[in-house]
């Protein structure tokens, strides 16, 4: 049986690689489509608009990068990227183009379904809050819609950038240490980890091009706060 209908969308050129992902996830109980290339991947997700995306890199017709960048700007949906190379830069673009979680190549099992699920528990937390609005000088959030805009200016945001965002936005002005945001919003069980950190301070680039450099505060050596009202 399928988890609650949550289907998955594995995209891996190595075909011994997806069929030992996908039946991993469908053990786990969730449906999965599996595609070998960047544009049938593209295809895909627009067909069968998956619930998350495990998504490889490197892959023929054009890489995970630009997949990303194209389903991203098509709708918001969680993406797990899979990359060959524990090299930070790969993991910024990565994280740069709207994936929300990566993991370095080889992993286990294990880890890749765990991060599934942490993911997907983010978006059905943050889902299950509706008909919120918060309103913060000239930032407006819309938690209902996943909408935000400053200044009248909508901002279109990865999943994970809007959960980050609404995170401040309940605190405003409380500096959130790096480990606290990657437990409460990433809904990860590991700790003060570099990758952790740089993909946090990843995102907060992304809010801060996205939304103006003013908006979020580095409290170096602590983490970073919601400028509220500025």
């Amino acid at each position: 049986m399928e988890l609650g209908g949550r289907r998955v969308l594995v995209v891996e050129d190595d075909v011994t690689i997806a069929a030992s992902i996908a039946a991993r996830l469908r053990a786990e109980g969730f449906g999965v489509d599996v595609v070998h290339d960047g544009p049938a991947a593209v295809s895909a997700e627009a067909s069968g608009e998956p619930d998350l995306v495990v998504l490889d890199v490197m892959l023929p017709g054009f890489d995970g990068l630009e997949v990303c960048r194209r389903i991203q700007g098509r709708r918001p949906v969680p993406v797990l990227m899979l990359t060959a190379r524990a090299d930070e830069t790969d993991m910024l673009v990565g994280l740069g183009v709207g994936a929300d979680d990566y993991l370095t190549k080889p992993f286990s099992m294990r880890v890749l379904t765990a991060r599934v699920h942490a993911l997907l528990r983010r978006v059905e937390r943050s889902s299950s809050v509706a008909g919120t609005r918060i309103v913060l000088g000239d930032l407006e959030i819309d938690v209902d819609q996943r909408r935000v805009a400053r200044a009248g200016v909508a901002a279109q945001l990865t999943p994970i950038e809007f959960d980050l965002l609404v995170h401040f936005a309940r605190r405003p002005r409380v500096v959130q240490p790096r480990e606290r945001l990657l437990s409460e919003v990433w809904d990860w069980d590991v700790h003060g980890t570099s990758a952790g950190t740089r993909a946090v301070d990843s995102h907060i680039k992304a809010l801060r091009r996205k939304l103006g450099a003013d908006l979020i505060r580095t409290v170096h050596g602590v983490g970073y706060a919601l400028e509220a009202g500025s």
